[in-house]
């Protein structure tokens, strides 16, 4: 009678205070903006600051009211939120056949037996349970291994982001693969008050290798069980979460439940929508033993401190090696012998309410948990046709986890007022280096753009490299937009070796990429291409950056610089690495050119020889690369001398001097201070001569550039007055720079600049 009372009580307050605080407000306010007797308006449009009447005193007057107005409305959304909380709480009427609904802040059940025993205390409480902090920092534990998951994690994080007003601190279980791609992600991504921490998952499969495994995810499935080893030791509390999980609310919301566990509660779980666990999905269907109708692993709340005081390791390990003897493996991982755990002891779990773990599996109850797709709080993926689910909401699902996966990551890189974030290095000192530059200098955002550190994702695709044994593999290095993937599938059929590819690509683009490969059968043949997605930030395009990030993740030791337009010859693959040995690039600094070649006709029937090639070259098919627009970026090649040459021959560098070459991966970088079009490589190929690298012309190599639209940036530079004024003043300073560094013998650079 008590709590019927109490709840009647707040039932009949928050009527009351809806009703009567707005009218109070309002008179309060309507009183207040007369002055004189004549009204002051609240809009700043409605404003006259010429007016004598005009002070300052009115105008902080004004503001007052108006951030006065603002805080009335939003308590009030407030107070009408709770008075709809309240009326659901309320009698339902009696139907036959309804489905049960869930209040917001309650626990759930489906018998007498279970809310009585089994979630004891689960049930709401009058008083309002206790809001998270400020500023405390919320922990997440997720296992990820391998490309595919390190990708789902992505779409995970991006959501709890996206809601969030608390510091986050992310514990992940990777494996070498996942730990190399999510550290670049985050290290680029640097998102302000988000700690990441790694912990080795091939170090842990010894613990659980033991227990046969069924399930698609394999030996990292089992690794939940281990949390309380793995993780630090004065770590309390974490929320662990499968990476096919996506947060359509704040995560606070579910860190606060923490503070409803009582007695020996230890785990938060929420029921198994499926009937797995009820034993009858097929004759001789034979599950785990679970309570009920178990409980699903996706979302789990994990009371460290209490989980380690009860040996928890112990009592996970005597339970599966028991339940082993029977079932000889598990068929749903680790999510089998938790529930077998619960089974014997059913005090240890706290059963969260079903819209923390809306699991869309088929045939699941997943549509009782909410009244509203509105109510959804974590949606689950849980079925391994994923998107391709059964539901009848499934539509509003699928469109909120697309959401999610296109959604602009730069973004989310902002503050949380009010909550100071960890001192960066790196951060302090890309803010000293922005802090130097002079932001009315005209050639300002290219400066700018030499420190723009962009979000960058490794291997978005599966990757594979099976080392050669004679150490002299190449691999073709190159970058490309999205403007550019129809060259893909041409390149790999000309080019059997590995790829390495700098993608640059928005978040949408890259989803775009991902359906094109995965639609394509000869890029899904190839596994040692590895497509490195550098996302887009800023107005110019990042070129040397991006070749950069390709150079940097190639497995040989040896790289082949081309460009995306370009096919190489048929057998160039093989051919280079012939060629490696004969000119002993181990030991000497070599750079083994590539003659470049071009075309205008969009259908051209490849040359297959050298001799076809010039064949094609006198009739007026074929042209050396550029010789109509810049014959200077290709004119030390020598290309009368390569049509007899039988032997590689030595060329010396010029001015302007671009070509496409073969080097050792321990080449220098490309110079990030020249973007979009000019000078990108000129700049490359100087510095390799500054370091005394040797050019080589190779006399049976050839490339064709293949024709397309011309791109933004070389628009940009034709038409742009300012864009080559700042071209130049660029390769003014790079000049300078080499002289400094590479002292006397770097002056001849100036010298034929100055001539050229």
């Amino acid at each position: 009678m008590l709590g019927i009372c109490r709840g009647r009580r707040k039932f009949l307050a928050a009527s009351l205070t809806v009703l009567f605080v707005p009218a109070i407000t309002w008179i309060y306010l309507f009183a207040g903006s007369f002055e004189d007797g004549k009204p002051v308006s609240l809009s700043p449009l409605e404003s006259q600051p010429h007016s004598p009447r005009y002070t300052a005193s009115s105008q902080r007057e004004r503001e007052s009211l108006e951030v006065r107005v603002r805080q009335v409305e939003e308590e009030n959304r407030v107070l009408r939120t709770q008075l709809s909380l309240a009326q659901a709480r309320g009698p339902a009427p009696r139907h036959g056949n309804r489905s049960k609904t869930y209040s917001m802040e309650e626990g759930t059940g489906d018998s007498e037996s279970l809310r009585a025993g089994i979630v004891a205390g689960n049930s709401s409480e009058c008083g309002q349970q206790p809001a998270v902090e400020k500023c405390e920092t919320i922990h997440v534990a997720i296992v990820c291994a391998g490309y595919n998951a390190s990708r789902d994690v992505v779409t995970l994080v991006k959501s709890v982001l996206f809601h969030r007003r608390n510091p986050l601190h992310f514990h992940l279980i990777a494996d070498a693969i996942a730990k190399q791609i999510l550290a670049t992600l985050f290290q680029t991504w640097m998102v302000p008050a988000v700690r990441i921490d790694f912990y080795d998952a091939d170090e842990l499969k010894s613990e659980v290798s033991w227990i046969p495994n069924k399930h698609y995810s394999g030996i990292y499935g089992l690794m939940k069980l281990v949390l309380t080893k793995t993780l630090p030791s004065n770590l309390e509390r974490v929320i662990v979460l499968d990476t096919d999980i996506t947060f359509a609310t704040d995560i606070a919301e579910l860190w606060a439940v923490f503070h409803k566990f009582k007695g020996q509660q230890v785990l938060g779980l929420v029921e198994n929508q499926s009937d797995w666990y009820l034993g009858n999905l097929w004759k001789n269907h034979r599950p785990w033993p679970a309570l009920g109708r178990g409980y699903n692993t996706g979302v789990i709340l994990l009371l460290l401190d209490k989980l380690r005081k009860m040996k928890w390791e112990q009592m996970w390990r005597l339970t599966a090696e028991r339940e082993l003897m029977s079932m000889l493996s598990t068929s749903l991982a680790d999510q089998d012998i938790f529930n077998a755990v619960i089974k014997q002891n059913p005090f240890l779990v706290y059963q969260l309410p079903c819209f923390w773990n809306v699991q869309l599996s088929d045939h699941t109850r997943s549509e009782q948990c909410y009244r509203d797709v509105s109510d959804l709080k974590v949606i689950h993926w849980n079925s391994p046709k994923k998107l391709r689910v059964k539901n009848k909401h499934v539509e509003f699902f699928r469109n909120l986890y697309l959401t999610f996966l296109e959604y602009d990551g730069n973004l989310l890189r902002r503050e949380l007022f009010g909550c100071p974030s960890e001192a960066d290095v790196n951060s302090e000192n890309l803010q000293k280096q922005l802090s130097e530059l002079d932001e009315d200098d005209l050639c300002y955002e290219f400066r700018r753009e030499r420190f723009t550190v962009h979000r960058t994702h490794l291997y978005f695709l599966h990757y594979e490299y099976e080392p050669a044994s004679d150490n002299t593999d190449v691999t073709l290095v190159a970058q490309l937009s999205m403007d550019r993937l129809q060259m893909l599938e041409a390149i790999c059929k000309h080019w059997e070796g590995p790829i390495s590819l700098a993608l640059y690509l928005s978040d949408a683009e890259a989803q775009q990429f991902l359906r094109y490969a995965q639609g394509s059968e000869v890029l899904m043949s190839r596994h040692n291409v590895g497509y490195h997605i550098v996302y887009k930030e800023g107005q110019f395009y990042p070129v040397n950056l991006l070749r950069n990030v390709a150079m940097k993740h190639i497995s040989t030791p040896y790289m082949f610089l081309s460009d995306i337009d370009f096919l190489p010859m048929y057998g160039l693959y093989e051919y280079l690495r012939k060629s490696v040995i004969q000119l002993d690039l181990a030991n000497t600094k070599k750079a083994l050119i590539v003659p470049a070649f071009e075309t205008l006709r969009y259908r051209l029937s490849f040359p297959k020889s050298k001799a076809e090639l010039l064949s094609m070259l006198d009739m007026g098919t074929l042209f050396t690369f550029r010789y109509h627009v810049w014959t200077k970026g290709h004119a030390p090649t020598n290309f009368a001398k390569w049509r007899t040459a039988t032997t590689p021959y030595r060329v010396e560098w010029e001015a302007d001097f671009e070509p496409y070459v073969v080097v050792r991966k321990d080449c220098p970088e490309y110079d990030r201070r020249f973007v979009g079009f000019g000078w990108n490589k000129v700049a490359h190929i100087m510095e390799l001569d500054a370091q005394e690298y040797e050019f080589t012309v190779l006399p049976n190599a050839y490339m064709i550039h293949m024709p397309h639209a011309p791109s933004f940036d070389i628009t940009k530079f034709r038409s742009n007055k300012q864009y080559r004024i700042c071209l130049k003043t660029l390769k003014e300073e790079f000049q300078q720079d080499m002289s400094r560094h590479y002292g006397f013998a770097a002056l001849k650079y100036l010298t034929a600049e100055n001539n050229s």
